[in-house]
């Protein structure tokens, strides 16, 4: 026996490295809309390795400090730590500006890549029994990666970044009964105050990244454990494993290696590129020209990032008056606009895959234009979220309409009622008479005589 042999045995008898080799040959779906949990994942590692870049240089803190940078305009100035740390990771910290735009642009894809991805799961029908609890799962990660780019939103300490998240200040502060705690526990008392800086660095750097990355793993546990759902017939596709199911239905993919592993690592390097075109050539938000945080004055112009303005929609359009008190409790707009509206969609969006409930499993996905009143909902869903996010951007559409805020504001609440109803209504109808009988999801081809012979011993994965 040579050497390497020796060596080989000696790490089979610890590792088990020959029933590691069955992983390797797991079946990953081969269609290019399952890439989409990729990206989203590696701009999750994007963004932890950039955000460890700029962590050697952020300084927490909003004591005041003379600047001594690059920025003219606020030479010998006495500014708060965190605002001038960011200016020099920006213009003096070598490779800061580009790693600085790579980081916002990162956490933009991110949570596009992930939308996109719980989109096609939607209209695909692949959150079915038994694919809950990872539906369940997806929707934690989506408001866990909001929030965290709620708190880092805040870190440059800039007037136009702490104007805004005062705001979620003051919703935290309108919870009845536990809104003065929990506005403390976030913001560190009264923002902002010493310890708000601090406090939401924190939780963007340590508490919210392991909550995420605590739900990814769990996310690709299940993954593995439940295999992927098939788009295909059973007919056999060259260059593709095939993975037999208990109940006789087979999974068609790529092996994980090496086809997969190619496959990933082209995606991952077009994300590379793509993200870093994008800190090339688009400029972020650019803090010298809002200046630090002063409480004596307010942008003309406050607005969210996209993905988080459509709960700004909501604060917009519930009315001042719509405040109320229930046995002693006060309930505020606030309270309403901020986090009753938003907590409604996320609870719709968790508890779908138990309003459409189906008891029989399904492996198979289905063509969005096979389940009429699905994807009637889904449609009348996004465009209930686009209006929202309009909504959030009524300083622009008034001022492109040559009017008042208040006066467009009827037009966007009856928008934001009528206009997903119409969407939802006109799909259905579109589609009804289009829907296959029978049932859609379960492609022929599976019965006995057309399953292999022989199935590779690994097992699907994705969703």
């Amino acid at each position: 026996m040579s050497r390497s042999e020796r060596l080989y045995d000696w790490v089979d008898d610890r590792l088990d490295a020959e029933g590691a080799q069955s992983f390797l040959g797991k079946a990953f779906p081969a269609e290019d809309s399952f890439l989409l949990g990729e990206v989203a994942l590696f701009c999750f590692g994007i963004l932890v390795l950039t955000g460890t870049f700029l962590g050697f240089f952020f300084e927490p803190s909003t004591t005041a400090v003379e600047y001594e940078g690059s920025v003219a305009q606020f030479q010998g100035e006495e500014l708060p730590a965190a605002f001038a740390s960011v200016l020099n990771i920006t213009y003096d910290v070598p490779f800061g500006m580009l790693l600085r735009r790579m980081h916002h642009w990162a956490a933009h894809l991110f949570v596009a890549s992930m939308a996109l991805h719980m989109l096609r799961v939607f209209f695909t029908g692949a959150y079915r029994n038994p694919r809950e609890p990872n539906w369940l799962v997806g929707t934690g990660l989506a408001g866990l990666s909001m929030f965290a780019a709620y708190t880092g939103y805040a870190l440059p300490f800039d007037e136009f970044a702490s104007t805004a998240v005062g705001i979620g200040y003051n919703v935290a502060l309108s919870v009845p009964l536990i809104g003065e705690t929990l506005a403390h526990l976030v913001f560190g008392g009264s923002f902002p105050s010493s310890a708000t800086i601090p406090r939401l660095f924190f939780l963007h750097v340590f508490v919210l990244p392991l909550a995420i990355a605590g739900l990814i793993g769990v996310h690709m546990a299940i993954l593995i454990r439940q295999k992927h759902t098939e788009a295909e017939r059973d007919e056999a596709v060259p260059g593709r494993e095939r993975v037999e199911r208990d109940d006789g239905s087979v999974v068609v993919g790529l092996p994980a290696v090496p086809n997969q592993t190619a496959v990933s690592a082209v995606v991952f390097f077009l994300t590379l590129a793509t993200l870093s075109l994008l800190a090339g050539f688009l400029p972020v938000h650019n803090i010298a020209e809002y200046g630090p945080n002063d409480p004596a004055t307010t942008p003309s112009l406050i607005m969210p990032d996209w993905f988080l303005m459509w709960g700004y929609g909501f604060l917009k359009l519930v009315p001042s008056w719509l405040s109320f008190d229930v046995l002693g409790v006060h309930v505020s707009s606030e309270f309403i606009g901020g986090l009753v509206l938003p907590g409604i969609v996320f609870a719709v969006v968790a508890l779908w895959p138990f309003i459409d409930y189906e008891s029989e499993q399904r492996h198979f996905s289905a063509s969005p234009l096979a389940r009429p009143w699905q994807t009637a909902c889904g449609v009348a869903g996004v465009v209930f979220i686009m209006l929202a996010s309009i909504a959030g951007m009524d300083v622009i559409v008034a001022e492109i309409a040559g009017t008042t805020t208040d006066a467009i504001k009827p037009y966007l609440i009856a928008a934001l009622v009528l206009g997903p109803l119409a969407a939802g209504a006109i799909t259905y109808a579109a589609l009804r008479g289009d829907a296959p009988g029978g049932d859609p999801e379960r492609p022929t081809g599976s019965g006995p005589a057309d399953r292999p012979e022989s199935a590779t011993s690994g097992e699907g994965d994705d969703d």
